[in-house]
């Protein structure tokens, strides 16, 4: 008997496909069960569902996709609630479309089973692709330009530091006793290293500027 390999698993003519279920979500704040549910709905199996949460579209290698692709064998089918779940790109899309076709695995966008080796087929889901990717540039254009417009009324400042103005002057001060090592101030205050230096060299700067007024 033949076995070939298809997705990272053995393979067996003769095997009963299967569904494997694909879900993402951009961000920690979205919620990932409508799209669960739909997938359930489809006649996905729960312990067949993958997922990537905090993920956008643009990032290729997802721990959840890799795996849904690696489950995949021939005559299964990958089912994704929309094709923007899938990929956000045309590029990608293709690349994971194709992909699919040379394992003789189908693919299901919200139950509709769609053939990229068919013309019509093909041209249809580069049109989703396409769209998908347009999303995503519309909303970095709106973002940056959403950025641009706060920034110019002042309401858009860069990170803010972890310690208040006082907190900031008291590790000042104990840094300038020299009784205690940047470790032991970032230890006592709860903040990294790189944040110590960054209030130890702030400091500097205000002096040297004060110092500087001062001369004139």
């Amino acid at each position: 008997m033949t076995f070939l390999s298809v997705g990272g698993y053995p393979y067996t003519p003769g095997m009963t496909a299967t569904l494997i279920g694909y879900a993402r979500c951009s961000t920690d704040e979205q919620d990932l069960t409508a799209q669960r549910q739909l997938l359930l709905g489809l006649g996905v199996a729960p312990d067949r569902i993958y997922l990537d949460h905090g993920l956008t579209g643009t990032t290729r290698n997802r721990p959840g996709l890799n795996q849904a692709l690696a489950a995949v064998r021939s005559g299964d089918t990958l089912v994704v609630p929309k094709l923007d779940r899938l990929a956000r790109s045309v590029p990608d899309a293709r690349a994971i479309g194709d992909s699919l076709v040379a394992h003789d695995v189908k693919l299901s966008l919200g139950g509709t089973i769609y053939d990229p080796a068919d013309p019509m087929g093909k041209m249809f889901f580069n049109i989703l692709a396409t769209f998908a990717e347009f999303e995503v540039d519309l909303l970095r254009m709106r973002t940056r330009e959403g950025m641009a417009i706060a920034r110019a009324k002042g309401r858009l400042r860069g990170k803010q530091s972890k310690l208040s103005a006082r907190q900031q002057a008291h590790l000042v001060q104990l840094h300038q006793s020299g009784q205690h090592t940047i470790a032991e101030l970032a230890e006592l205050f709860s903040v990294s290293r790189p944040t110590v230096y960054r209030v130890l060299e702030r400091a500097r700067g205000t002096s040297t500027s004060v110092s500087a007024g001062n001369a004139t």
